[in-house]
């Protein structure tokens, strides 16, 4: 069995190497790598093109090893793993500890904060689109976790932007 994937790996020295090297040691073989430096996303990230084929089983600890290691699953056989979304939030948002609204939010598995913009209106209620890439068929879930961070914080929620 033959399995095409898309990584999102961080373009540092070593990185390639430390993702590859389970591939074998779990019983799958490395047909193609196709490595798109010049695709760097704003977060530093590169995506990678591999093909790898083997027992079923095997290919599926490869892809379970892929997790335990954080690392980044875009397209698996050409279905997109992951969705891009946006939300508003409203009111005090800086008094509120943005930062703190951002970490909170980066700390959800398999979602990270891809823009944060503000639009301020000096001491009055400002006003922040959040655009989000996560996990494919996690939206509820992230909607809802923003939602109680909004709710903490007394902010107002708009979904779906």
């Amino acid at each position: 069995m033959k399995m095409n994937l898309v990584l999102e790996l961080m373009d540092v020295p070593g990185q390639l190497v430390s993702v590859l090297e389970p591939i074998g040691t779990l019983g799958a073989n490395l047909v193609t790598v196709i490595h798109k430096r010049e695709f760097k996303n704003e977060q530093g990230m590169v995506p990678v093109h591999i093909t790898i084929e083997g027992e079923r089983e095997n290919l599926f600890n490869v892809i379970q090893k892929f997790d335990d290691l954080g690392i980044s699953i875009v397209e698996m056989d050409g279905v997109v793993k992951k969705e891009m979304i946006s939300t508003l939030l409203y009111g005090h948002i800086v008094d509120q500890d943005v930062r703190d609204t951002m970490d909170r939010i980066n700390s959800l598995k398999g979602v990270v904060i891809t823009g944060f913009d503000i639009k301020l209106d000096g001491e009055k209620e400002s006003t922040a689109l959040i655009t989000l890439e996560t996990d494919y068929g996690k939206k509820q879930f992230v909607f809802d976790k923003i939602k109680e961070i909004a709710e903490e914080k007394q902010l107002l929620m708009i979904n779906e932007v």
